[in-house]
Parts: structure tokens; C-alpha cells; sequence
């Protein structure tokens, strides 16, 4: 194997990790903050929060793990074989899966429709209180666990890996 492709995998353990700390904090406690502000608060804070995003490290290490993903996901298909390519294989799916693709089916309409809400209305009020925050942070706190799992798994693969070189090497 490569020292590359190593080194980006042991990039992707962390950067999954990073990705997955910054959901952890927005289902543990951010969103339960923002909801208990008074008023429109809440709304207004998430409003500029899902501007903010794009300006940031974390998009960029967000979205660019889903070409990383499938480069691991092609590595591994092709040039791994046994319970570490399949492990190394899994955590790059679940990260394309539970983390890319649950962002775009449920958390950005989610996002789209709260950014053309009018701060003062009652039906923002409850559209937030109602449905937002509990669906929201329902499938963020998904996104949390599929990265986790992703640099779960990809550790896991990556110390299986090593120690069966070792072993044939």
C-alpha cells in the first residue's frame, strides 16, 4: 500500500472525526440553546448560522470527505480484500450515506425553508418550535453517529491493515 493512500486515510480518521465533534455540539447542546432563547432568537440565530457555514473550514472538510470517500471507497474495492478492505470499505459509505446524503434529503430543505421565514410571524414561531428543531436535530444527531462511525470504522480497518502487513510482510 501506498504511504498516500495511508496518509490520507489516517487525514480521513480525523476529518471524520472533526466533522462528527461539530454535530455532536449542535445536537448535545446548540440547538437545545437556541431553542430556549426567547422570542425569535432562535430562528434568527440558526438563519445566520446556515449563511455562516459556507464560509468556513468546516464545509470545506464537510463536502471534500465525499470525493475523499469515494477515492477510499474505490481503494478499497479494488486493491483490499478481507475484514479490513471491508471495514475500510463500510466507513467510507456510511460517511457518504449517513453523513452527504442525509444532509442533502433532510437537513438542507430543512434549512432552505427556515432561511425564507419572516422572523415575527406565528408560523415561524411553530414551523421552528414544532418541527424544526426536533426533526432537525433528530437527523443531525444521525449525521453524528454515521461520522463517528465512519472514523470508527476506518480506524479499525486501518489497524487491521497494518497488523496483517506486518504479519505477511
Amino acid at each position: 500500500m501506498s504511504t498516500f493512500i495511508i496518509v490520507l486515510m489516517q487525514f480521513s480518521v480525523i476529518a471524520y472525526a472533526l466533522v462528527a465533534g461539530v454535530f455532536l455540539a449542535f445536537s448535545d447542546f446548540i440547538m437545545r440553546s437556541l431553542a430556549a432563547t426567547s422570542d425569535d432568537g432562535g430562528v434568527e440565530a440558526m438563519q445566520v448560522i446556515n449563511r455562516e457555514v459556507f464560509r468556513w473550514v468546516f464545509m470545506t472538510l464537510f463536502l471534500g470527505m465525499a470525493p475523499v470517500s469515494l477515492l477510499i471507497d474505490g481503494y478499497a474495492w479494488f486493491n483490499l480484500s478481507g475484514p479490513s478492505g471491508l471495514l475500510i470499505l463500510i466507513a467510507a459509505i456510511v460517511y457518504l450515506v449517513g453523513c452527504i446524503g442525509v444532509t442533502i434529503i433532510f437537513n438542507v430543505p430543512m434549512n432552505e425553508a427556515l432561511s425564507g421565514l419572516a422572523l415575527s410571524s406565528d408560523a415561524t414561531r411553530d414551523y421552528w418550535s414544532q418541527t424544526y428543531v426536533p426533526r432537525w436535530t433528530f437527523w443531525n444527531t444521525v449525521r453524528t453517529i454515521a461520522s463517528t462511525a465512519a472514523a470508527t470504522l476506518l480506524l479499525f480497518g486501518l489497524f487491521w491493515l497494518v497488523q496483517t502487513e506486518i504479519q505477511h510482510g
